[in-house]
């Protein structure tokens, strides 16, 4: 009987051990990976543009300094949000983002992504407000975030745009449903909302003091 139990208590210890490690090396993975595409991102550029400047390595990659090129992209983006909110910079910025809007197939690429940084990051964020929302039957709800107090423009007068993230994947639905089926969760954030929705549940919801 106690040999029998070998292959049991094994498989038990390395289902512990993936517990502990995976969460960490996929973070960690991630994060590395995040690095080496930003670090990549000026020396691919500047190979592009002047081939000769930086050289190559032996198989052929543009030369770089190890988290040189990470280091210049969070200067020049800390640069230009310091001068941003100046005049000459903003004006120039407003015809650049005018030109890129007007421009077919463009301006539908463009206004996406500006649309979705700013609803995480801008001054525009949408989502701030969680709530539970009721869509397929009364005693059932969903975790999800207003994005748009009013949708006179769909000409529903009564209704708000609530977006459903999906447990375990960067996607979700958008709803649009009546007031009275929304609730706004005032004791969790935002961000453990999102957290407890995209875990499926799982993750664990600290309550605002």
């Amino acid at each position: 009987m106690a040999f029998r139990q070998i292959p049991r208590n094994l498989f038990k210890l390395f289902l512990q051990g993936l517990l502990i490690l995976a969460p960490i090396s996929i973070t960690i993975w991630t994060v590395v990976s995040a690095f080496y595409w930003i670090d990549g991102i000026l020396p691919n550029l500047v190979h592009s543009l002047f081939p000769k400047f930086i050289g190559t390595e032996v198989d052929g990659a543009p030369k770089r300094i190890p988290g040189l090129g990470f280091i210049v992209f969070i200067g020049i983006a800390l640069i230009v949000g310091y001068i941003s909110p100046s005049f000459i910079v903003s004006r120039v910025v407003e015809f650049a983002e005018k030109i890129l809007e007007r421009t077919p197939g463009i301006k539908l690429i463009y206004s996406t992504i500006k649309d979705f940084f700013e609803a995480f990051a801008g001054n525009k964020r949408k989502f701030t407000k969680s709530v539970l929302v009721s869509i397929e039957a009364p005693d059932v709800w969903r975790v999800g975030f207003i994005t748009q107090e009013e949708l006179h423009q769909f000409e529903l007068q009564e209704y708000v745009a609530v977006y459903v993230p999906q447990s375990y994947a960067f996607a979700g639905h958008l709803y649009f449903v009546k007031r009275d089926r929304v609730r706004i969760l005032t004791d969790i954030s935002s961000a453990d909302a999102m957290k407890f929705a995209i875990s499926g549940g799982v993750a664990e919801v600290e309550e605002q003091p």
